[in-house]
């Protein structure tokens, strides 16, 4: 992994971010242009993280901005949409009162 890896997973997962807040919200704005940049470029770096820890690769060759790490920031960037949402799912819930 280096600084190059890094600027691509960014600027990929601002498309992948856009991608999946309109997959997830169907709708065109998505989670909002800020959110789902914020969402993408988040996701890029999980999602590149990852398929490197696993050794994920698809074989696809040597260009700067692969496929693969278009499918990565995505997979990222749902996989942090998950977490948002399990996380306003469960620290909206109150606790009962006990008397």
């Amino acid at each position: 992994m280096n600084i190059g890896n890094i600027i691509v997973w960014l600027i990929v997962g601002a498309l992948a971010g856009t991608l999946a807040g309109q997959l997830v919200t169907f709708s065109k704005q998505g989670f909002g242009r800020w959110s789902n940049i914020g969402i993408g470029m988040l996701g890029a770096l999980i999602g590149g993280t990852l398929f490197k820890l696993f050794g994920i690769d698809f074989g696809l060759g040597d260009i700067k901005i692969t496929f693969e790490d278009l499918v990565s920031a995505f997979v990222g960037s749902l996989l942090c949409i998950f977490a948002l949402w399990l996380i306003r799912k469960f620290a909206g819930r109150k606790q009962p009162d006990v008397k």
